[in-house]
């Protein structure tokens, strides 16, 4: 069984899915590991360091896709690309793609993997249960946002971010607001009180209250219905445009008074919703900052422009994209111990088992056997649910 890291494609992606330091681990469990040569340069993982390890290298991508029988990746294959078209023509039926595949918010490239007979698994699906937190992907490129989008902040501002005592009189502290206390909101926080910001945060899940207190922050408690705030499987879910409203009426005040503004809410799958309003902006001082991590799914912010940091009202948007790209060294590491544990789960003595009676596996599989599999994905592409006889020939 080989496994095989592919050079990503995918637009200002610096991140590899494999990291040297993991390939023992992978061969200790029975398999042969291949890299494309040159995966992991723009992260700082040379070739020689794979083969130190011991990787075998493929001499180009023709090579890759031919002989692994288990790809790695850190996106899928970006099927609208002539790259991800050119890819899609390497894969052949029955092999295993593990990665982050994006299946809630481009549903039809399950299509294409079904097609060509490939197993794939989304770690985006995977449940949030303890088991499975040794392969949660999204938790740890969501710290690595957090960390980063606390950088960005600091490095627009026009203020310092720590109280000093100096000769020419004392420094006030720069103050943030986070919005959103989920991995990147706690991360934001942690890394603002390092730089001895005076920190305020808000959840729609009083239950983080606690958390956002460890870190020295204050928690803004809103006077909300947020019963439905968190779905069973512990991702936010989409409120009414109404508990919107009122959201945004009562953090009003906050945003205000704040010099910087982080927003963290992304839905999966669906579109961010507009938490800081054009008339929240206009209240801020000129030179405050906004972040807007959510800016992939269309941006907390009104004003977000996905991809760009532009000035408006006095007050700089930043909407950065693939954040975690930016820090491809250590982003790499942890995603490919995410995606080296996910992989594990399923080896026996060297065999890929799909057991799916293990809710991991179930859960994050979206194609298999020529069939999309994963019922939320199905629903996105209009397919009805599988009949029993279906769902046992594909999963048998």
């Amino acid at each position: 069984m080989i496994v095989g890291t592919a050079v990503e494609r995918y637009p200002k992606e610096s991140r590899v899915a494999l990291v040297p330091a993991l390939v023992p681990e992978l061969i200790k469990a029975g398999l042969e590991v291949l890299v494309e040569s040159g995966a992991g340069e723009k992260a700082g993982f040379s070739d020689d360091a794979y083969k130190e390890q011991g990787a075998r290298l493929a001499a180009d991508r023709t090579e890759l896709f031919s002989s692994a029988d288990v790809l790695f990746l850190v996106h899928g294959l970006n099927l609208n690309s002539e790259a991800g078209s050119d890819d899609l023509k390497l894969l052949r039926s029955g092999q295993i793609m593990v990665g982050l595949l994006n299946p809630l918010g481009s549903p039809e490239a399950a299509l294409q993997l079904a097609d060509k007979g490939i197993t794939a698994f989304a770690l985006e699906l995977l449940p949030r249960i303890a088991r499975s937190q040794p392969m949660d992907a999204l938790s740890s490129m969501a710290t690595v946002a957090g960390y980063k989008a606390v950088l960005l902040a600091a490095g627009a501002l026009n203020k310092l971010y720590p109280m000093m005592i100096t000769a020419a009189g004392t420094i006030t502290p720069a103050h943030v607001f986070v919005v959103g206390a989920g991995v990147a909101g706690l991360q934001a926080i942690a890394t603002s009180k390092r730089l001895g910001a005076v920190v305020r945060a808000y959840d729609v899940r009083p239950a983080v209250k606690e958390q956002v207190e460890s870190l020295g922050a204050k928690f803004v408690e809103l006077e909300l219905e947020t019963e439905e705030a968190e779905s069973s499987d512990g991702y936010a879910q989409v409120m009414d445009e109404e508990f919107y409203r009122r959201q945004r009426e009562m953090m009003k005040r906050v945003v205000a008074e704040s010099d910087v503004v982080i927003t963290t809410a992304a839905i999966p799958g669906k579109k961010s919703p507009i938490l800081i309003t054009e008339e929240m902006v206009k209240g801020m001082e000129p030179g405050s900052v906004i972040v807007d991590l959510a800016a992939e799914g269309g941006g907390n912010c009104e004003l977000t422009k996905p991809g760009e940091t532009i000035e408006a009202h006095k007050v700089i948007i930043m909407g950065p994209e693939n954040i975690a790209s930016t820090i491809p060294y250590h982003a790499s590491q942890m995603y490919a111990k995410n995606l080296t544990a996910f992989l594990k789960n399923m080896i026996d003595d060297g065999e890929i088992r799909l057991d799916l009676e293990d809710q991991i596996i179930r859960d994050s599989l979206i194609t298999h056997k020529g069939e999309v599999v994963n019922p939320r994905v199905r629903e996105l592409l209009g397919l009805s649910a599988l009949s029993p006889v279906n769902e046992e020939r594909s999963n048998a």
